[in-house]
């Protein structure tokens, strides 16, 4: 149970590097205006929408390369391989809608991000266990 918990909380730690790293990348190719107020939902929704594709792109790569790693990290260390990996999964994806329900983004971006998490959560688990990843 320890090797679990201990699998959750490093993945959890990945996770967050990942999406952190890629949101950061995001804002570098679409730097917001002077003055703009990031605690504004309103103000970060016209940000959003004003991104060129690309900038989404990488939020939901952050999105996906979140649950794909975070979870190969958890089911790496843990003794309940699977349940780790998609307790990774679900952490992800209850992010995303907790963001898409604060700010607005376009309905694509929330469908990716409520669709993928889970299924790359459980791939990575299938590739670790097959020896696809080492």
């Amino acid at each position: 149970m320890v090797r679990t918990i201990l699998g959750i909380l490093a993945g959890a730690v990945v996770a967050w590097l990942a999406i952190s790293v890629c949101e950061f990348a995001s804002l570098f190719l679409h730097r917001p205006a002077p003055g703009l107020d990031m605690r504004d939902p309103q103000a970060l929704a016209a940000h959003i929408a004003a991104a060129p594709l690309s900038a989404m792109l990488l939020v939901v790569l952050g999105w996906s390369l979140a649950a794909l790693l975070g979870a190969w990290v958890a089911a790496r260390i843990a003794r309940h391989k699977t349940v780790a990996a998609l307790f990774i999964g679900a952490l992800v994806l209850l992010g995303v809608v907790a963001n898409n329900m604060m700010i607005p983004h376009p309905l694509w971006m929330t469908i990716a991000g409520v669709v993928l998490p889970i299924p790359l959560a459980w791939l990575a688990t299938r590739r670790m266990r097959s020896g696809a990843i080492r």
